[in-house]
């Protein structure tokens, strides 16, 4: 197995665990009560290269990120550094994420939120729904196509906005093909080893039609990665480590995100 079948393998069965404690109707009888969506895909197209700002507790590739900082602190800082949105990392296996610190986010902010995790069951689109999220992450290369399609237009019946993660052409075009992606996230880091090279994005922007709104993941440092993603058309990066790592990351944000011109 490489990472991402590790991964996929261990979402299911923790997937398989919290259904049988939280029955799929016990979250739909909670879908009653769920607030107001934030718009996530219009965050995305406001001028400029929108700054998803991630929470990510750790990773295989990086071990534990950040000790001693409070999610609520954290997205605090992300809001005030002028990030469009929030992608808050809930895999718990690998990245010592939960549901717990998207409701965190969502009652500190009011940014829009993106789930991110390893999405293959439809109770994944509720746990979602009802935790607070605005919008799910699906990677294409954790799907078959049938699945794909199938959480697609459930997340779409829940008023969940869908980012659709490629990494490759074959990939990319099964997003095109298969669903219309309207959201397209570019992950630059490979998930069977976790290498990353930002040249992914460039090389597959020329495939994607005009209209899309387009997301690049992944490797991303300094301001004059965005201008050159800004050149070339990409709507909005998503930036977790570099953040996480940051000893101030409304003062990191702000640089990235050229907010405050005496920062760069």
């Amino acid at each position: 197995m490489n990472v991402l079948e590790r991964i996929i393998a261990g979402t299911r069965e923790d997937v398989r665990r919290r259904r049988k404690d939280t029955p799929l109707a016990t979250l739909e009888q909670a879908l009653a009560r769920r607030g107001e969506d934030r718009p996530f895909s219009e965050a995305l197209t406001l001028p400029g290269v929108s700054v998803i700002a991630e929470h990510k507790r750790k990773s295989p590739s990086a071990g534990t990120i950040r000790d001693g900082a409070t999610v609520a602190d954290l997205v605090g800082a992300y809001e005030r550094g002028g990030a469009a949105a929030l992608s808050i990392l809930t895999e718990g296996r690998h990245f010592g994420g939960s549901l717990d610190d998207l409701r965190a986010a969502r009652a500190a902010s009011s940014l829009p939120i993106l789930r991110k995790d390893f999405i293959v069951d439809a109770y994944q689109l509720y746990e979602s729904a009802e935790a607070g999220a605005d919008a799910i992450l699906l990677i294409v290369a954790a799907l078959d196509s049938g699945m794909l399609v199938e959480l697609f237009n459930e997340a779409a019946n829940l008023d969940l906005d869908v980012l659709v993660e490629v990494h490759s052409e074959r990939e990319l075009h099964s997003a095109l093909e298969l669903i219309d992606a309207d959201v397209i996230g570019i992950n630059n880091r490979d998930l069977s080893d976790f290498s990353v090279d930002v040249e992914r994005t460039f090389e597959l922007l020329a495939d994607i039609p005009a209209g899309k709104t387009v997301v690049s993941e992944s490797g991303f440092h300094h301001r004059s990665q965005l201008d050159d993603l800004e050149r070339v058309g990409v709507d909005g990066v998503l930036v977790g480590e570099s953040l996480m790592r940051a000893p101030d990351a409304e003062v990191a944000l702000r640089t990235l995100t050229g907010r405050d011109p005496d920062l760069n």
